[in-house]
Order: structure tokens, then C-alpha cells, then sequence
């Protein structure tokens, strides 16, 4: 059994813009974003094209969503297809992000993604009442101004507020979780992969370990959880206790943080060379995140998505190497090791590269054996200096301008979208 009393209980908000894109759409239009049915797609002249966003209407009535392609998007009148509007989303974010200033400084404030954020209440209670009260006032406000609905998940951390949000809230607009609703509300959740943090290969793993519930895997003994996952076997049990000590803006998952860009290509790609291509254009993408961040990794791990033509499939494989890296090159070389010893010579429609296993850059040690390392590190940097003051199509690799090259094109858009 956790003792609760152990640990704090805080007041943490997670908010979360109800199917965002499709909802500003919907306003943009002059449309009710709860009643409307309405599609964002990425392009709405391609049939292939992915579907970024569907109200809750076309959700629940022709269960279109995210990820679903426009072809199967029925022929209904009713039904409004429209293009993104991402610098218009953006800056909607961002007037938000404004209005939770109201109640609570910026240091109160994550933004954990374009349309979900968290918010730490402690200490502003005299000034606008308890979590609830916050909860329906900072409803109430945002659709009085932006017309925009929304779903408010509160919790005593970051963890179980966003529980919240997602396993309830988001049916009741808002809901609050204490510690001792844990073995009410999150034991009983199954599959696994419902749970925030527990992914598809994950969930797996615990399941060949007969563990199919959160309630199963709050209840495993902990010492055989750590000798399987190492420390996040003891992160999955206390986190199916509810237990989560992370502090606003710090990430939820310790030891989770990874770089990576995946890519769903605008055509089908058959040559091989092409294919190269386009990894090296993502490598260079995930090596500048990386940078961005100060930071380097030893596990660089390639996935590659074939056509549906060919019945889907692919691959998705990781190499650990000696020494942390954030350079563009020695990411491609391990990159290409794995794609020549697991490619299939089949058309491709989708590639992702991920750095992970991350460690502070200045933990990079010298290589006696390669002195021009330092020389190669110093010139990634020098890179995205010149692509954050004059913009990422400034500086291009030679593979860009060729035919299957997308960077060029991708540079003019907007979160990958058009603007």
C-alpha cells in the first residue's frame, strides 16, 4: 500500500482545447464548433491527404478522425472540408496562453502542446476560489472570447490531472481526481495503452507479464518491475498508484525524453535513393532539436512505413552506439545501417528517425581516433544559428533540390502545414 499523506497535494488544472484545429476552423467559418460537422485536412485536393482535426460532431456521427485520409470523408453536404490555418491556430495559442496569465504567473503555466496546458493554482486560491471554481471561470472565459469549447481535468499532480482530463473530463467538460479515487477510477482501466505514459509495445510487455489492468500493475511486486524495466518499472508502479512528484514544466516521464520527426511522404517512394534522401533531411531535423536543447543521445532509432498499396507494413529498429551524438551525419550513418539490413524493396509512404537515451551534449567526450569530431559538433551549431535568423530554408542540404527531396517545400509551411 502507498501512503498518501507522503506526498503533496497540489491544485494542477489540465486544460485541453476540444479537437482544436477543427474547432477554430469552425469559428473562422462562422460555425458552432460543438454542433458543426467539419474536417481540417492538409490538402483538400488530394484524396490521399491526412485528416489533422474533426469536430466532435463528425467524430461521433461518421467517426472521422485525426489520422483518417480525405477519401474517407463521406460525400454529406452537411459536411465542411477546409484547409489548415496554422498561423492562425498558432496565434490563438498564444492569446490562450494569455488569458491563463490572469490566474496564475508564468512560472504556473506549462504548455504542454499547441492546444493543452497545465496550470498550478497553489497560492492564488484567495484571490479566485477553489480548483473547480478556477476550472468553470476559465471555461466560461474562453467561450465568451474565442468561442472556442473546452475539457478541464484537475488533479493533486501533473499526473493525475491529466488522467483526469483524459479519462473523464473530457466527457463531463470538467472532473476532478483525488488520490483516493485512484483505485476507483484508474485501477479499473484496461487496455493498458489508455493509460498516459504506457505505449502499444509496452503495453505488451506487461501483458506477457499477465498484467492487463492499471489495477493489476499498481499490485505487481515492484522489485520484479525494476528488474525488468530498471527505473521505469518503479515509475509504471507508483504512476499506477497516482504518485507523480514532477513540477510544472518539468517532463512527466523522466528518462522518456527523445528526439525524433516522423514524416508521411506526399507521394509513394520507389527508389531507393530517394528514400536516403529524405532520412538524411529528418536526421538533420532531429540532430537541430537535439542541439536546440543542449543535448545528445546514444540511441538512434529509424522506422520505415511501406504503402498500402503493398498492404502496409515496415519496420521500426534502433542501434545503441558508444558515445552520445547530436551530429547530423553520424545519425544518418546508423540510420542507413539499419535501412540496408532490414529494407524490403518495397514503396515507401512513411519514415521517422528518433534520438534517445539523452544526455547533457557536454557529456560528448573526445575521440582520440577522430579529431575533427569537436570541428563537426561546432558546425551543427553554426547551422542553426543561420537557420534561426534568416529561417530553416536558408541553409539546405544538396539532397533538398533534388526530386525527392521535401525540405524545400516543407520550409514554407507551418507546423508542417500550410499557414
Amino acid at each position: 500500500m502507498v501512503d498518501y499523506s507522503l506526498f503533496p497535494r497540489k491544485q494542477i488544472l489540465c486544460i485541453d482545447m476540444k479537437s482544436f484545429y477543427a474547432s477554430c476552423s469552425a469559428v473562422i467559418e462562422g460555425l458552432d464548433p460543438l454542433t458543426c460537422y467539419l474536417a481540417v485536412v492538409g490538402d483538400v485536393d488530394r484524396q490521399g491527404s491526412i485528416v489533422l482535426a474533426a469536430s466532435p460532431r463528425l467524430k461521433s456521427e461518421f467517426g472521422i478522425k485525426t489520422g483518417c485520409r480525405r477519401f474517407e470523408i463521406p460525400n454529406d453536404p452537411r459536411i465542411e472540408i477546409v484547409e489548415p490555418k496554422m498561423s492562425t491556430y498558432l496565434r490563438l495559442s498564444t492569446e490562450i496562453t494569455r488569458l491563463f496569465h490572469r490566474y496564475v504567473p508564468k512560472e504556473a503555466i506549462h504548455t504542454y502542446s499547441v492546444d493543452e496546458s497545465f496550470l498550478q493554482l497553489d497560492g492564488a486560491n484567495h484571490l479566485w476560489g477553489d480548483a473547480k471554481t478556477v476550472a468553470y471561470q476559465i471555461r466560461d472565459e474562453l467561450e465568451r472570447e474565442f468561442q472556442l469549447p473546452c475539457a478541464i481535468g484537475i488533479g493533486p499532480n501533473m499526473l493525475l490531472a491529466k488522467l483526469c482530463l483524459d479519462l473523464e473530463a473530457k466527457k463531463k467538460v470538467v472532473a476532478e481526481w483525488r488520490y483516493e479515487d485512484v483505485a476507483e477510477k484508474l485501477w479499473p482501466v484496461t487496455p493498458l495503452r489508455e493509460m498516459w505514459g504506457i505505449g502499444r509495445r509496452m503495453e505488451k510487455r506487461l501483458n506477457s507479464m499477465g498484467i492487463f489492468t492499471v489495477g493489476q500493475l499498481a499490485n505487481y511486486d515492484l522489485e520484479r518491475l525494476e528488474a525488468k524495466f530498471g527505473i521505469m518499472g518503479n515509475q509504471l508502479y507508483h504512476h499506477a498508484w497516482g504518485i507523480d512528484l514532477s513540477e510544472i514544466g518539468a517532463p512527466i516521464m523522466e528518462g522518456q525524453i527523445s528526439f525524433g520527426k516522423s514524416q508521411i511522404l506526399l507521394r509513394d517512394y520507389t527508389d531507393e535513393a530517394e528514400v536516403k534522401h529524405v532520412i538524411l533531411e529528418i536526421c538533420e531535423e532531429v540532430a537541430r532539436r537535439a542541439r536546440t536543447h543542449k543535448m545528445a543521445g546514444r540511441t538512434i532509432s529509424l522506422s520505415v512505413g511501406y504503402s498500402k498499396d503493398e498492404f502496409g507494413g515496415g519496420f521500426h529498429r534502433s542501434r545503441s552506439i558508444p558515445e552520445p551524438t547530436n551530429v547530423t551525419m553520424e545519425l544518418y550513418r546508423v540510420c542507413l545501417e539499419l535501412f540496408h539490413e532490414n529494407f524490403e524493396k518495397k514503396t515507401v509512404r512513411q519514415l521517422a528517425v528518433t534520438l534517445s537515451n539523452i544526455v547533457p551534449d557536454e557529456s560528448m567526450q573526445l575521440n582520440l581516433f577522430d579529431p575533427d569530431q569537436p570541428k563537426r559538433r561546432e558546425l551543427g551549431y553554426a547551422m542553426d544559428l543561420i537557420r534561426r535568423r534568416h529561417g530553416s530554408g536558408a541553409l539546405l542540404r544538396a539532397v533538398s533540390y533534388t526530386p525527392g527531396g521535401t525540405a524545400v517545400f516543407r520550409s514554407k509551411l507551418v507546423g508542417g502545414h500550410k499557414s
